[in-house]
């Protein structure tokens, strides 16, 4: 019984504590808008196959450019479902697409403090949240500017990009 007791006097201040640190190292200052657009590729994966042809790498872009808007729950698993797409055809691999998949579906979660997070471009705390029209077009903007700019992008989008059903670049999800 005092086991019982004691775990539960534990449970409580670790949660208090870690709300109270939450709330001030967690709160989104979401009146800047987002941060300008960045990509690594395939963050901690390759972007093309060793050996071969096949290059994946646009589709991480595409994909980092769904994350870094972030959004909700649905808008993540959308972005998510188009990403293994398009792994798939670019790598004719249905295996390596699940792993991907898998991947981004684990490692990609709003609450990880990572630098490929879901949502991304906000600061960190926002986790999931649709965007108010002033927020879409902000980062529709950033996006719209990146892709106009002269600085050649982390990796090409390639033309079995556009041919994935409802992924398209200058438009998607945004």
């Amino acid at each position: 019984m005092w086991l019982s007791i004691r775990f539960t006097i534990l449970r409580v201040a670790l949660s208090a504590g870690l709300a109270a640190l939450g709330g001030c190292a967690m709160s989104p200052d979401l009146a800047s808008g987002p941060a300008s657009f960045r990509s690594d590729g395939c963050s901690l994966f390759p972007d093309r196959a060793p050996l071969g042809q096949a290059d994946w790498c646009g589709c991480c872009l595409a994909h980092d450019l769904d994350y870094w808007r972030g959004g909700s729950a649905g808008e993540r698993l959308a972005s998510d479902r188009r990403f293994k797409a398009c792994v798939q055809t670019a790598s004719r691999s249905p295996a390596l697409a699940g792993t991907m998949y898998g991947a981004v579906r684990v490692g990609g979660v709003p609450w990880l403090p990572s630098p490929f997070r879901w949502g991304y471009g906000w600061p960190y705390g926002r986790l999931y949240r649709a965007l108010s029209l002033e927020e879409d077009a902000q980062a529709a903007a950033l996006r719209d500017g990146y892709m106009a700019s002269d600085a050649p992008p982390v990796c090409p989008i390639p033309p079995h990009v556009a041919a994935v059903p409802g992924l398209d670049v200058k438009t998607a999800p945004m």
